[in-house]
């Protein structure tokens, strides 16, 4: 029997390491149990005055089943930016495990979209009421946060996509868009990276762009013309959201990590306990 195979393999002491940044095969000749973190493809922001990209989906377990087969994995791509609302991301899978792909933020006037995080909502023109933000998927992220209308049509702002450990924050008028949702930190790796954070929500006029969540978000636009900062690529962070007419930025793609005990899979045959990661 041989060691397991698929992604980039490392170790850390005791741990085998198998880490997918694009879509592959994870390979075992026998049973044993894993730990696995699974992160979809993050949202991108909405286009003009968007709300900030919700987080993809974040999934992460020890003591996972697996068994002499060969797993495809698929990790999800980020939503592409768009001048009206954004794109989802796409959903990362390991076995029975599917992340759900990012909320895009919505557009002005337009409510954010459901995800793994959801999407900030779009600016508002005067009069017309704020638009929200979506709700993430239950386990795997939280919601968006809301645009806002200003009442004079000028400086309105978007929400901040969720991310997997924060809701994204809601847009002040005339100050600034909505932070996007912190990420949630992992040391499956053997040092901790935080992931899944929201975009940031976009802006008009003097107010300021939503700052971006932590661990992957982009953030939302820098200058009243602007287009939204792209989440950054394998964390499954959110895109963040255009100004006045710009583009929403991109939503980064997902990954797949695999852990186990080194000793569960050892490279020749014999018999032995399997120990619980």
């Amino acid at each position: 029997m041989g060691i397991p195979t698929g992604g980039t393999i490392t170790t850390d002491g005791l741990y085998t390491i198998h880490s997918f940044t694009t879509s592959g095969t994870f390979t075992v000749d026998k049973s044993g149990n894993v730990e696995y973190l699974v992160i979809a493809g993050g949202a991108s922001g909405g286009g003009n005055i968007g709300g900030g990209g919700g987080a993809g989906g974040y999934l992460t377990a020890t003591g996972f089943a697996v068994t002499d087969q060969a797993y495809p994995i698929t990790v999800g791509a980020g939503g592409v930016g768009a001048a009206g609302t954004g794109n989802n991301g796409a959903n990362s899978v390991f076995s029975s495990i599917t992340a759900t792909g990012g909320g895009a933020g919505g557009t002005i006037d337009v409510n954010g979209v459901t995800g793994g995080s959801g999407g900030g909502g779009g600016g508002a023109n005067a009069g017309s009421g704020a638009r929200t933000g979506a709700s993430g998927t239950v386990g795997q992220g939280s919601a968006g946060g809301n645009g806002v209308d200003n009442g004079a049509g000028n400086d309105t702002c978007g929400g901040g996509g969720g991310g997997k450990g924060a809701v994204g924050a809601n847009a002040v008028a005339a100050t600034s868009g909505g932070a996007g949702g912190a990420g949630t930190a992992s040391s499956i790796t053997g040092s901790s990276v935080t992931r899944a954070g929201g975009g940031g929500g976009g802006r008009n006029l003097s107010a300021s762009g939503g700052v971006a969540g932590s661990g992957g978000g982009g953030a939302g636009a820098a200058t009243q013309y602007a287009n939204g900062s792209n989440g950054t690529v394998n964390t499954g962070g959110g895109g963040g959201g255009a100004g006045n007419v710009g583009t929403g930025g991109n939503g980064g793609s997902g990954i797949v990590i695999i852990r186990y005990l080194t000793t569960d899979f050892p490279e020749s045959g014999g018999s032995f306990l399997l120990n619980f990661v």
